[in-house]
């Protein structure tokens, strides 16, 4: 059996930011030297995937 690697299965996507976003990112990925790919990522990775129930 044929083995593949596959480590990423990517998707690619096109956003639009305000040009305030888009300097302040670039900021932080100067000041830390981080490229805004991995940025992105980590911030989606931190987004709650299950929703909580509404604490009325």
């Amino acid at each position: 059996m044929k083995s593949v690697n596959k480590k990423w299965a990517t998707k690619r996507l096109t956003i639009n930011l305000a040009s305030g976003e888009a300097e302040r990112l670039e900021k932080y990925c100067s000041m830390t030297g981080r490229p805004a790919t991995d940025v992105i990522r980590e911030l989606i990775r931190s987004l709650p995937t299950e929703q909580t129930p509404n604490a009325n």
